[in-house]
């Protein structure tokens, strides 16, 4: 039967050698007519004047914020992460093991308009953005080892408060997605002499089956191995870049551009705010990690965004996916070609009717 197999027809497994895990492909299952149902969505509405992310809002701690005009940054009211605390015991079991947890979180603010999204800004306001979490990255970079910027956008991602924002956790210790990715990455290093993800960016530029958009810098790609419906990956063109913080300036314009350009693609694709969880994978920082010590890492960004059919339609992680393996029903390469088909020059909300 092989030989009458069709990837967009026919359920099958497929690897991510990032993560050495399986995700299940069940294309079958919309074969039915779809022509891109749009519903009415909720917009995520701005917020009220007393919102605590706004420039000279007064936080729940007490504190005002100044009246910035570009990126801020602030130390989260509410951290999950505290830099002193005591440590647990030794176990008296192995079966109960804990151990330490140091770090920080902050949060911070792209822009002081509570309307704008990463869609709406400029490339120059974006470059802000970026050159800030360059900042954050050196500065936390030489205490911990690891740094994790992400961002939950849209009220369907557990987001209360629109204004343009994300999250910076630093921890004492690897989280499970980092010391999965250290792992992989480092056995096919070892393989084969080369970094996974600049071996998996040539063949993607061959193929070309499953890139969204790209400039000169970086390119976006629904990865072979995505699990939700229209994920994407960002990826650097040219160099090696094992973190953020290795970018050099064209680097930044680029990745600004790419930035804006698949976020309207987004938006453009059901018509609304895009929500999404995105962030940024790098290797391993801390006092025991240098520059270009870590040649089998590719600094990587990752578009995690829940909408299946519509602005109202998402993909759950239940059942089948909590308890056996992750599993999608559209095709990355059928994702892949629906962003690619949808306008990155002007958002749907500035488009002359």
């Amino acid at each position: 039967m092989s030989g009458n197999f069709k990837p967009t027809e026919h359920q099958h497994i497929r690897y991510n050698p990032l993560k050495d895990e399986w995700i299940l492909v069940s294309p079958h299952r919309c074969q039915r007519p779809w022509s891109g149902q749009v519903e009415d969505a909720v917009e995520d509405q701005p917020s009220d004047p007393k919102n605590p992310l706004k420039a000279g809002a007064l936080r729940a701690n007490g504190q005002r914020n100044p009246i910035y005009t570009s990126t801020y940054v602030f130390p989260n009211d509410f951290p999950a992460l505290l830099e002193r605390v005591p440590e647990p015991p030794e176990p008296d079991h192995p079966l109960f093991r804990s151990s330490a947890a140091k770090g920080t979180c902050r949060v911070m603010c792209f822009h002081p308009d509570s309307s704008m999204t990463i869609a709406l800004m400029s490339v120059e306001e974006i470059v802000a953005v970026i050159e800030e979490w360059i900042n954050q990255m050196k500065e936390l970079g030489r205490r911990y080892t690891w740094v994790q910027i992400f961002e939950n956008k849209g009220a369907v991602m557990g987001c209360s408060n629109p204004h343009p924002h994300c999250q910076i956790w630093a921890s004492s210790y690897l989280p499970n997605e980092a010391r999965m990715k250290e792992r992989c990455q480092k056995d096919y290093f070892n393989k084969y002499g080369a970094p996974l993800l600049v071996d998996y960016l040539q063949q993607e530029l061959h193929r070309k089956e499953r890139i969204v958009i790209q400039n000169t810098e970086w390119v976006a790609v629904v990865p072979y191995w995505a699990v939700w419906p229209f994920e994407t990956m960002l990826l650097p063109v040219n160099g090696k870049p094992q973190r953020l913080t290795d970018l050099n300036e064209v680097q930044k314009e680029g990745l600004a551009d790419i930035m804006k350009k698949l976020n309207t693609k987004y938006d453009n694709l059901f018509k609304c705010s895009f929500p999404y969880s995105m962030g940024w994978h790098g290797a391993p920082t801390g006092p025991n990690h240098t520059q270009g010590d870590s040649p089998h890492w590719l600094v990587h960004g990752l578009y995690l965004p829940p909408l299946l059919r519509s602005a109202t339609v998402k993909k759950f992680m239940v059942g089948y996916e909590m308890l056996a393996q992750s599993q999608r029903d559209l095709t990355p390469e059928q994702a892949a070609e629906r962003l690619r088909n949808c306008d990155h020059l002007v958002h749907y909300k500035n488009k002359v009717m």
